[in-house]
């Protein structure tokens, strides 16, 4: 990429050419009416530093921007075509996705004052004439929020998405329930609010599994989603490109539900929201009434999240009110199923089918290979790759999230003045050095690994800031590694780029690793 040019994720094809292109009074957005609405968006990127109107009409004739749909270009569902000359910007594609994608490469083509939310005097609105093909290497490009550990506000997850869109990635996996917390609203049952969304304390570092030595914040902490709010956030990330997968975790990491609902769990006991971190023995019981109450409860998510994959969790369930339950030991029997294992499996097979009538498809963590996996099932390999070479080798899609490098709440070095982590540490050369496709994988094997996602796991994480602090900028890199061709993709180029893009996300107020202040 020439030097001037600093575009994260780094296109697939960049040629510059003579001259620029400058953005003058006189400058308008040609667009069709089924564009009209990413010509808005065009709009306000660029009107708040500018000041420019750009206003949009169907047919402009010079010192335009011009956004086209064209059947004709192979670039796939997300690629574009970028053309800057001296008269014209003009951005296609096949789909609107690759308009939209296209957008971010433009903006970042600007200089870096665009990213103001005020006018901005002195500068020229100038954009180097190029010419740019581009289309996405992985079509699962992601970063994964847990909310249940800490509540973030709406407006954080707003501004979440701006950034991802902002590096071209396109799957938010929103982590809606927890032990510690169930954040979206449920009508046909409101004590998963009521109850579940909030608890007495929140456990604080130093990362601990003894009970005796467990801090405490001193303070309640809760919050939800009502249902307006995440329409709100679906439509909002659609008209980024975005899908949103929600989770909703079962049959672990269910206590909130269990709390609010006892009926659910294995002992009928009364138990609250949990305030520590880590796993516990309380887990969803498999009576019918529990696969009727969750079908309930998906029923109401399908109704708010077109994605076409739900995610059940499927993680860390430990077996061991099964095994005293008599309830759990009669339906292991009924269904002739030999272990706790095959019961588990069984649970989560019950949902896949559920999901398949419904036109959708179940993912989950890579637990769910465990005693047999769902025909339909698409895996989320964490605890390394193992998980998803099996699946893909068994036929089934995979999205790689090992724990290396993938897991931002893993610190981003060994030095002491880091912030608080999961334990281990992650730093942005071996995010950017990831390879989703294991090279144990043959080419149709390979062809399963739809790509792969950071993951904010937030129990050290009590608020946007941290959460920022731990994403940025290694999101940036992983951004590229799923992007951008790999055989394209180089260290020292990569951090050359990334400092002028760091001032983009100064400006954005991002509080990425580097910018002081660091959180608390």
């Amino acid at each position: 990429m020439p030097a001037a040019l600093a575009l994260i994720p780094e296109p697939v094809k960049v040629t510059p050419r003579d001259g620029s292109f400058t953005l003058t009074p006189l400058t308008r957005i040609q667009s069709s009416p089924p564009l009209h609405g990413l010509a808005e968006l065009v709009r306000s990127y660029v009107r708040p530093a500018t000041g420019l109107s750009l206003t949009v009409a169907e047919q402009v004739a010079h010192s335009r921007i011009a956004l086209a749909l064209d059947s004709r270009l192979s670039l796939g569902d997300e690629g574009y075509r970028l053309t800057v000359t001296p008269d014209e910007v003009l951005l296609r594609a096949s789909k609107e996705a690759g308009i939209v994608h296209g957008l971010q490469t433009l903006r970042q083509l600007l200089p870096v004052q665009v990213f103001r939310r005020a006018s901005v005097r002195d500068v020229s609105w100038t954009i180097p004439c190029v010419d740019i093909e581009d289309r996405p290497r992985f079509a699962w490009r992601g970063s994964h929020l847990d909310v249940g550990r800490h509540f973030m506000p709406k407006e954080f997850i707003l501004k979440h998405l701006d950034l991802l869109a902002l590096h071209k990635l396109n799957v938010f996996h929103w982590h809606l329930t927890e032990d510690q917390g169930w954040r979206i609203e449920i009508k046909r049952y409101p004590k998963l609010t009521e109850v579940g969304a909030f608890r007495a304390d929140s456990m604080t570092a130093p990362r601990t599994r003894d009970p005796e030595k467990r801090r405490f914040s001193g303070k309640p902490h809760g919050g939800f989603y009502t249902q307006d709010e995440v329409r709100e956030v679906v439509r909002y990330a659609a008209d980024r490109a975005i899908t949103v997968l929600p989770e909703i975790e079962m049959p672990g990491h269910a206590l909130a539900a269990i709390a609010s609902y006892p009926e659910l769990g294995n002992t009928g006991e009364a138990f609250e929201v949990q305030t520590y971190w880590g796993i516990t023995d309380h887990v969803l019981g498999v009576g019918d009434n529990v696969l009727r109450f969750f079908e309930d409860v998906l029923d109401e998510v399908l109704a708010l999240f077109p994605s076409p994959l739900i995610h059940i969790g499927g993680d860390e369930c430990p077996k061991t009110e099964w095994r005293a339950s008599a309830a759990a030991q009669a339906r292991m029997k009924a269904e002739g199923l030999k272990d706790e294992d095959e019961l588990q499996s069984w649970f989560i097979r019950h949902f896949d089918s559920w999901l398949t009538e419904r036109g959708r498809r179940l993912v989950g963590w890579d637990e769910i290979l465990e005693g047999g996996l769902a025909p339909g099932a698409t895996v989320m390999s964490w605890r390394g790759e193992d998980g998803g070479i099996a699946a893909a080798r068994a036929g089934h899609d995979v999205v790689m999230a090992p724990q290396k490098p993938t897991y931002f709440d893993h610190s981003q070095s060994d030095l002491v003045t880091e912030p608080p982590g999961i334990g281990g540490h992650n730093s942005l050369e071996a995010v950017y050095a990831y390879e989703p496709i294991p090279a144990e994988l043959s080419p149709e094997e390979a062809r399963h690994v739809l790509g792969s996602q950071g993951q904010l796991w937030t129990e050290y994480m009590p608020d946007p800031k941290r959460v920022e602090y731990m994403a940025w900028p290694r999101l940036a890199a992983l951004s590229e590694v799923l992007w951008s061709p790999k055989e394209a993709r180089g260290w020292d180029d990569f951090a050359r780029r990334l400092a002028p893009h760091l001032e983009r996300l100064a400006i954005l107020d991002v509080n990425y690793r580097g910018r002081w202040p660091k959180p608390a």
